[in-house]
Order: C-alpha cells, then sequence, then structure tokens
C-alpha cells in the first residue's frame, strides 16, 4: 500500500494535470480615441457582454491604435491576439474586399440616406461573406464625411498636385492612382498622421471632422475644404471562434447591444460632424466652400476615378452593384 506522503504527492501531480478553468474573455481594439464616442459604445456592449457571462469575464478595449493600424489588428483577430476589433473600410476590406464600396467611391454618395439604403440592402449578402471569412459583423457604424485639411489654402484638384497627402499604408491600389494622376500620397499610419504634418512630412490630410478635433490635427493643417468626399463606414467585429464559445443567451444579448450601439454611433457621429466644424472655427480654422464651377472639377476628377477604382479598390460586380442601387433608389425619390 502507497504510503500518505506518496499519496498525496500523486493527488497533487494528478490536480497539476488538470488544466485550469480559463475565464471567457474577449479584447477589441480600434483607433477610436479613449473616451470618445466610439469607445464608450464599446464599453455598453462589453457590459452586455459581462453580464450574460458571469463574474471573472474579462473585456479590455485597446484604444487609440495601442494594437497597431487597422490591417495589424485584422492580423491580430486571425492569429487570436484579439477577439474583436472597431474598424472602417481600410481593416474590413483585409478581411472581405466587398466591403470597400461603402468608403472607396467619391462623391458617388450624397446623403447619408443613400449610404444607409446602399449598406442595408447590402447587408445581408455581405455579412454573410464575413462569417464565411470567420467573423461575425456585431454593429455597422460610421464617422462623418472624409474633408480635406491642409496646411495652405486649397480648392481645387490640382491645388492638392503640390502638397504630399497622407494615405493610409494598405491602400496601395489608391496610393498608385494618385500618382498616375499627378499627387504624392505618403502611406502612414493613423497614429503618425499628427507628428507627420508637424515635422512637414505631409501637409494635407483628408479626415473627418471629428478625426480632425480629436487629434489637433486642426492646428497644423488650420484649412479645410467643405466637400464630402466620402463617408467613413465601419464595424465591429468578432472572431467566429470566439463567437461559437458563447453561450446562446450571450450571443443574443451581444447581438442586441451591438444593433444599440451601431446606431449610437451612426447617429452621434452624424452630429458631432457640424459640432466639431464649429468648434474648430472658433479656435482659428478657416472653412473654403468649392463654387459651382470648382465643384464641376472635383466631380470630373470623381468620374476620372471610378473606371480606375472599379475592379482594383472596389471589386467590379460590387461597383455595378452599388451604382445600381443608387440609381433605383434615387428614382424612387424622384
Amino acid at each position: 500500500m502507497p504510503k500518505p506522503g506518496r499519496l498525496a504527492a500523486l493527488a497533487l501531480g494528478l490536480l497539476l494535470a488538470i488544466p485550469a478553468f480559463a475565464a471567457p474573455q474577449l479584447r477589441i481594439g480600434t483607433l477610436a480615441p479613449k473616451n470618445s464616442l466610439y469607445h464608450r459604445q464599446l464599453m455598453e456592449v462589453g457590459e452586455a457582454w459581462r453580464a450574460t457571462q458571469g463574474e471573472g469575464a474579462k473585456y479590455v478595449i485597446y484604444p487609440d491604435g495601442s494594437q497597431g493600424g487597422e490591417t495589424d489588428m485584422a492580423r491580430r483577430m486571425r492569429i487570436g491576439q484579439l477577439q474583436g476589433a472597431l474598424l472602417s473600410v481600410v481593416g474590413l476590406r483585409e478581411i472581405e474586399p466587398t466591403i470597400s464600396a461603402l468608403q472607396s467611391m467619391p462623391l458617388l454618395f450624397r446623403s447619408w440616406d443613400e449610404v444607409d439604403y446602399v449598406r442595408e440592402k447590402m447587408r445581408p449578402a455581405m455579412e454573410k461573406k464575413f462569417l464565411d471569412k470567420g467573423f461575425v459583423v456585431l454593429a455597422w457604424g460610421d464617422a462623418g464625411w472624409v474633408r480635406f485639411f491642409s496646411k495652405e489654402t486649397a480648392v481645387r484638384p490640382d491645388d492638392f498636385k503640390k502638397m504630399k497627402f497622407f494615405t493610409w499604408a494598405g491602400e496601395t491600389e489608391q496610393q498608385e492612382i494618385m500618382k498616375s494622376l499627378g499627387y504624392t500620397p505618403v502611406p502612414l499610419e493613423t497614429s503618425d498622421i499628427l507628428p507627420s504634418i508637424q515635422t512637414g512630412m505631409i501637409n494635407a490630410v483628408p479626415a473627418t471632422p471629428y478625426f480632425a478635433l480629436a487629434t489637433q490635427v486642426y492646428n497644423t493643417a488650420p484649412h479645410m475644404l467643405d466637400i464630402n468626399w466620402a463617408p467613413i463606414v465601419g464595424a465591429l467585429v468578432v472572431t467566429k471562434k470566439s463567437w461559437d464559445e458563447m453561450p446562446p443567451a450571450t450571443q443574443n444579448a451581444l447581438r442586441e447591444a451591438g444593433a444599440k450601439a451601431g446606431l449610437q454611433m451612426r447617429t452621434r457621429a452624424r452630429q458631432e460632424v457640424d459640432e466639431a466644424v464649429t468648434a474648430m472655427k472658433k479656435r482659428g480654422l478657416q472653412v473654403h466652400t468649392p463654387t459651382p464651377e470648382q465643384m464641376q472639377e472635383w466631380q470630373a476628377l470623381a468620374d476620372k476615378l471610378y473606371p480606375r477604382i472599379r475592379g482594383h479598390m472596389v471589386p467590379a460586380e460590387t461597383f455595378d452593384e452599388v451604382f445600381a442601387l443608387l440609381k433605383a433608389y434615387r428614382a424612387g425619390k424622384r
């Protein structure tokens, strides 16, 4: 018969061999600043998730791009370092390219109603494509219209040809298109924008007013071209692996919280565009509104861009679908 000391050692060895219970965890990355509208909505989603997961569940948000750029965050989700991320089209298209149609077609959308209409029409098929790639879409949001912020006054397309433009590091197709048209793109991560414009590495930034205010970019680039170049569209996604590990009650709570957060992000972000411009104007921002003739030049540039975007930045089939949807929407409005 084994001695008591040996029995105790054997029992301890068996306990150590049993894997410890791992508390559920959900780690979410985003470029959104801490305490911003987007960060607050992610916290609301986290509260709903924790409430159904029970004690010990760990929900962590990494704001301010602390997990790298959006391409980095897409990669981190694939290898399990993150379970989810709030991304713009820049990061989402690393997962599913068709999403580019909502953000990469300049001057195509004339209003948020048009953006909403096209997104909702395409949403079921798009979410299925994300699911097939291993991701679940929990919320759709947006961050306002892209405007051009620059160090010097610029109102015509040719005015920007003498400037160095910020572009996202992962958008190589866009950079090639810009070069072919005589522009100078400088690929950077979002976190590099402010120091780069301060040092003169770039002198023009396509950005939403909210972003320009939050990052103080407008202090160095105090001229804004008042043109709705393109909407910034985004989504909160989680990996299918983490989703499948959740009990049904948690999945239902997360879907409900995600839908609520998406509505809040879209509603508030659109209001904050005007609020941000007003706040910056009080602090010295100069807003330049193109004349009708200058707008014709911008539209001519957009028309020139569409054939280069179709099949390159946006899949041809999706590009054609968006044009068809907008045509139908506008015909119905008339």
